[in-house]
């Protein structure tokens, strides 16, 4: 059991000295070492230095001053890990799948063929794939990891996933195109990720189901969060109104994925209370 006070004062400073030195470490690397390229090679240089500083921090702040050890914080054994990871992504892909889906014999969403070429198209996905894998990862050990266990311990795993999510989803209120339904249903999102989080492969499986969603999302042309990623071969418009599907800011802003994303709270709630509250 850790004290209320605690982990409040360690959850604080694991997210708020993490993002101070991230973005620290960030601006001087991208002003004094002139870092350039396209969108997913920057992306890909801040994930890594995020990586490194909450990785650190899960170590030290999670196992050496919380004492919590690495099953706990979600660092499962790699076998099961491994299922784990592959479960999640499974959920996480079907569920933004069926998001794209249902727009198009309720909105008029719809695809068409820009004039590239599968193997285009595959090599983008595959190159997406490498650059999105350790972003998820690292917002799931953010979001998902030593905070959210601390704080579970001390509060209980719903007031703490609810807390969590609220600041995932804050978190992405500059993104393009974003609105209120937006930031509603990625807060829903981390209320879904936390619950994968506690289902057998903790990070590894809700580092799956994040993949999953994004991914999809991306291979299918639809943008991520109000971020659009160029995809050859293949264009997705989203049909109307905005409100059901989403628009510019993609399948999170609309209610498709909140119905969506709700069904995934209810799978991952199952699996919770069956195999890990049991």
């Amino acid at each position: 059991m850790i004290s209320r006070g605690r982990a409040l004062g360690w959850s604080a400073v694991f997210l708020g000295g993490g993002l101070a030195v991230s973005l620290s470490i960030i601006v001087f690397v991208f002003q004094r070492l002139a870092v350039s390229g396209g969108a997913l090679s920057l992306a890909a240089v801040q994930t890594a230095i995020m990586l490194v500083v909450f990785g650190a921090r899960t170590w030290i702040i999670g196992r050496r001053h919380l004492g919590v050890d690495g099953r706990a914080l979600g660092l499962q054994p790699a076998a099961t890990g491994r299922i784990g990871f592959v479960r999640g992504f499974a959920l996480g892909a079907i569920l933004a799948g069926l998001a794209l889906l249902i727009g198009v014999p309720t909105a008029g969403a719809e695809w068409r063929l820009d004039g590239g070429l599968p193997a285009d198209w595959a090599k983008s996905v595959s190159i997406t794939a490498l650059v999105l894998l350790p972003a998820a990862f690292v917002e799931e050990l953010i979001f998902r990891g030593a905070p959210l266990v601390a704080l579970s311990r001390s509060f209980g795993r719903m007031p703490a996933i609810v807390a969590l999510s609220t600041l995932f989803g804050l978190a992405h209120l500059t993104n393009p195109d974003v609105t209120a339904l937006g930031v509603a249903n990625i807060i829903l999102a981390g209320v879904f990720l936390g619950a994968v989080f506690f289902t057998p492969g903790g990070l590894w499986t809700s580092t799956g189901a994040h993949l999953g969603w994004n991914l999809t999302l991306a291979g299918l042309a639809a943008p991520v969060s109000g971020l659009p990623i160029p995809m050859p071969w293949l264009d997705y418009a989203p049909g109307g109104p905005r409100w059901l599907t989403g628009g510019p800011f993609g399948p999170e802003g609309g209610l498709l994925a909140t119905l969506c994303l709700l069904g995934g709270c209810v799978v991952a709630g199952r699996r919770v209370t069956q195999e890990r509250l049991a």
